[in-house]
Parts: structure tokens; C-alpha cells; sequence
């Protein structure tokens, strides 16, 4: 079945897939236009850099290991300028290159060798959820809170900005989404499944995503994140924020 999902302006959602082997990245662009997409390539950091700054992509499925400039340096260099929505391509087992990944601005993440199915699923889901989010901004409720505070932070949701103490927190859009929710149900605890479905788009028994983006916020916005006092877990069932 072809893919229906569209930016507002009425085109095929747009994918640029940075990855260095050739065959691997015509196969993901002939799925991905099978599916409706359109799907171009990109061989090396820098050829993808310009295509990301020429083309404006709805997604990028990034690989880590690039000549050039690796992943992780052109996902930073993506994220000062784009919010795209970006899935990172990572070797099996190699746990650092995942948690670096997202915490330089990745969405998600998929280790090879991975399913074709897997990974338009996932592209499906990341732009359901960027939709869902036009959706909200353009009938945002009058009712809904448009600036979040508990004790000394607070979260300013139109300018996406975050502050600790009046201090600006730089924070990926992942990071922005899952503090937004957490603050939104404040001292209601969420299990990371719900988390998962509600930021991400998609479910899946691996919350792993959820665990590296909790660290990470926990890392910007707690005094001590070993000890942390806002985002709390409870074991066996969740996350709350309880600040």
C-alpha cells in the first residue's frame, strides 16, 4: 500500500539517506519510493550536508560511519539550523555510538543490519508524529497551557525554549517533546511504552530510546543526575516528574 502522509504543501514526503555503501543506500531509496516517497542519496558528510541544506527533507536516515564528516558531527550540524526528524544508522551491539547519536539530536535509531519493513515503519512513524504536532500548533486550544513551570524551570512550548534557574537549557526536540509531556502530566507516572508511542510515534518492546533520552535530560535539567529530584523513575513501571 502506498504511503498518503504529506507535508502541507501537498508533495511526497521528502527522505534523504546519507550512507556510504551504495547498494545499501539505492535499497533503502527504492523502498522508499515504492512507498510513495520521494528518496534521494548521499554518499559522504559533506554532499549530504548540502543536500539537507538545498532539499529540505521531511526525514533524514542517517549513517554514522560516513567519509567526510561523520554522522554524529553532521546530526549536531543538521540540528543548529533543522528540527527534521532523524533516524541514525548504527552498528549492531555498538551501544556508545546509539547514546551519542541521540544525545547530539537523533530521533531514533536502527542498528544494521536491519529489516527494510523496520525501517519504513519507523520513517512512517516519525512523520505521523510530525503531523500530529502541526496539527496541534495550528489548533492549539485556547485552554492549554502554552508555558509550563515547576519549581525553577520552566518551558516556554511556542519558543521552544527551556530554563533552569533563568538559565536557557539547550535541549534536542526529542528531549523538548518528552519534558513537555512529563510536565504535562506532572506527578502522574508514564510507563516508557506510553512514552514511546507518544513521541516517537511507534511502539516497541525496546524502550532503550526512552532510557538514553531520560539520561540525557536528566544530565541538562538535574543538579545531580545520579540523585535526580525532578525525573523520577519508578521501577517496573515508569517516569514522572516530580519537581
Amino acid at each position: 500500500m502506498k504511503n498518503t502522509s504529506a507535508p502541507v504543501s501537498g508533495h511526497a514526503a521528502r527522505v534523504l539517506v546519507v550512507e556510504d555503501e551504495a547498494n545499501l543506500a539505492d535499497a533503502i531509496a527504492y523502498n522508499l519510493r515504492r512507498e510513495g516517497y520521494e528518496a534521494s542519496t548521499a554518499g559522504d558528510g559533506y554532499a549530504a550536508l548540502e543536500a539537507a541544506q538545498a532539499q529540505r527533507p521531511d526525514v533524514v536516515v542517517l549513517d554514522i560511519m560516513l567519509p567526510g564528516i561523520d554522522g554524529l558531527e553532521l546530526c549536531r550540524r543538521i540540528r543548529k539550523t533543522s528540527s527534521v526528524p532523524i533516524i541514525m544508522l548504527t552498528a549492531r551491539g555498538d551501544e556508545m555510538d546509539r547514546v551519542v547519536g541521540l544525545e547530539v539530536g537523533a530521533d531514533d535509531y536502527l542498528a544494521k543490519p536491519f529489516s527494510m519493513r523496520e525501517l519504513l515503519a519507523r520513517v512512517r512513524a516519525l512523520l505521523r508524529r510530525r503531523d500530529l504536532i502541526r496539527e496541534e500548533m495550528g489548533a492549539r486550544e485556547p485552554a492549554r497551557a502554552d508555558v509550563l513551570s515547576a519549581d525553577d524551570l520552566t518551558i516556554d512550548i511556542p519558543a521552544h525554549l527551556v530554563s533552569v534557574r533563568g538559565e536557557a537549557v539547550p535541549l534536542t526536540p526529542k528531549e523538548f517533546a518528552l519534558l513537555e509531556v512529563l510536565l504535562r502530566h506532572r506527578r502522574q507516572v508514564l510507563a516508557a511504552g506510553q512514552l514511546l508511542e507518544r513521541i516517537w510515534g511507534y511502539t516497541d518492546t525496546d524502550t532503550r530510546t526512552v532510557a538514553v533520552h531520560i539520561r540525557s535530560l536528566r544530565a541538562k535539567i538535574e543538579d545531580d543526575p545520579s540523585k535526580p529530584r525532578r525525573i523520577e523513575t519508578v521501577r517496573g513501571v515508569g517516569y514522572r516528574y516530580a519537581g
